[in-house]
């Protein structure tokens, strides 16, 4: 994979509607903020197949995330299999100054269940257009962690896509093998099942909000911050290729 270059975030969001203009996507800005176009981009294809939603950068210091779909995109990885949603850059003023947080330093991915900043409400305006999702990955990083996790949604206990992905993350990142993962106990090497609900939480991410209105089946991985850039954008890249290849299976 080639280095990435640092770009701001109107320059990152024209070089991914270059790409997926190319691979047959649809550009759609569902708002601004500070100048910076919020984007998202829908691929539908005739016949019944799965609705797959990906998103990335909604913490503006985990940048793998959203390089991983851009060199995806650019990959040919986004085939008619699946039709796709894709939201790469939610927090682009938190992109743009390296933070966690936004410009108002709000942590967007706890504000979903009342929304408050401006990019969520625009964010969830745009999710309640469009129909339920059959899978949905959210992209992030920890800067606390030694190796790649993730977390699984799964109330109706669909097939897990967890073991695919844990096996595909192994091929270019350690794997955080804790028995507490951020908080939480883990339930295998690797994978958080949170079993509490999620009703009951003060403050939801996304990740949450997608589970309760728009797809029964959801995951969120982390890749490792303290590992190289370019190994973590690998493996984001190799565990949504392992999650929809066997998600389709």
């Amino acid at each position: 994979m080639p280095p990435v270059t640092p770009l701001n975030p109107t320059q990152f969001t024209r070089e991914f509607e270059a790409a997926a203009r190319t691979a047959g996507f649809k550009a759609e800005s569902y708002g601004e903020i500070h100048g910076h176009p919020l984007a998202a981009y829908t691929k539908r294809t005739r016949g019944q197949r799965p609705r797959v939603y990906l998103s990335a950068g909604i913490h503006g210091d985990e940048p793998a995330p959203p390089f991983a779909l851009l060199h995806l995109m650019n990959s040919g990885f986004f085939t008619p299999r699946c039709t796709w949603f894709i939201c790469p850059l939610i927090n682009p003023t938190g992109f743009l100054q390296a933070t966690r947080e936004n410009h108002a330093r709000a942590d967007l991915n706890r504000d979903y269940k009342e929304p408050a900043s401006a990019e969520v409400k625009a964010h969830v305006k745009w999710l309640q257009r469009q129909p339920n999702f059959d899978l949905v990955i959210c992209l992030h990083e920890d800067w606390e962690s030694r190796g790649f996790y993730l977390y699984e949604l799964n109330p109706e206990n669909r097939p897990t896509l967890a073991n695919a992905m844990i096996a595909a993350a192994q091929l270019t990142s350690s794997i955080e093998t804790a028995a507490v993962i951020d908080g939480r106990e883990s339930a295998e090497p690797g994978i958080i099942r949170p079993v509490s609900d999620p009703l009951l939480r003060e403050t939801w991410p996304e990740a949450i909000y997608l589970r309760n209105f728009h797809g029964t089946l959801t995951y969120t991985t982390e890749t490792a911050s303290a590992l190289p850039l370019d190994q973590r954008i690998a493996t984001h890249g190799a565990v949504l290729q392992a999650a929809i290849e066997e998600f389709c299976r």
